[in-house]
């Protein structure tokens, strides 16, 4: 477990993260609100949705506050997360099951749709294989999944490029130089970032088709594919 996931198990960390995601993620209120859209092109007035890395609870309330017909799954590692989105969730929370674990942890579907958001940069390329499958597996015929996380190219001067911009809407968004550029030394050294190709691949191979590209906030990339 790196330091940054462990952080998500730390009160004072989950006390103060439902402020963190509009600072910390270009574009975050767009990405959420894109997600939406894509989902509701396939996902019926009355579908069920999966949601994993869903502590926190801000997704599940962007998405059940937009269809009021849907019901979701929750899935997260973190007991302390789970209870924060219950309660951000408030009047809400009787829409979403949460479950507290990993994929293997989420129940069979099948679902409607799916969301990996913020969540997969967490875990190595093996475990995106798996996380990845094993979603395919829990949805209808070609139900929509969305992802969206950090993702750069991986050349020498590109990589780094799009980090130092990522660190610099950091400091535009009100966070402390300081704090700006460990964010930058904690994701460069501690989270495994793919190139958006390699994120493609890791769709395709899942047996998930037409990856397209629908979000790009400097260092992060969002994608949605069909089962």
């Amino acid at each position: 477990m790196t330091d940054i996931q462990a952080a998500f198990s730390d009160p004072q960390f989950v006390a103060r993260y439902t402020e963190g995601p509009r600072r910390f993620v270009p574009g975050y209120d767009a990405m959420q609100s894109m997600t939406a859209i894509l989902l509701a092109e396939s996902v019926p007035g009355d579908g069920q949705v999966l949601v994993l890395g869903a502590g926190g609870g801000l997704e599940l309330k962007a998405f059940a506050q937009a269809h009021p017909g849907w019901r979701f799954d929750g899935v997260d590692p973190s007991a302390a997360m789970l209870a924060l989105a219950g309660q951000t969730l408030g009047p809400l929370a009787p829409r979403a099951r949460l479950h507290q674990g990993y994929i293997d942890d989420a129940p069979e579907g099948p679902f409607d749709g799916a969301t990996c958001l913020l969540t997969l940069h967490f875990v190595d390329v093996a475990e995106r294989r798996r996380i990845a499958s094993e979603v395919h597996r829990r949805l209808k015929p070609r139900a929509p999944f969305v992802v969206a996380h950090l993702s750069a190219p991986d050349g020498e001067e590109e990589r780094p490029l799009w980090l130092s911009r990522y660190s610099a809407f950091l400091a535009a968004s009100g966070v402390e130089p300081e704090q700006a550029a460990a964010a930058r030394n904690a994701v460069t050294n501690h989270l495994e970032i793919l190139a958006p190709a390699q994120d493609e691949v890791i769709l395709r191979e899942a047996g998930f088709s037409d990856p397209t590209l629908f979000y790009t906030g400097f260092a992060f990339r969002g994608w949605v594919a069909y089962a």
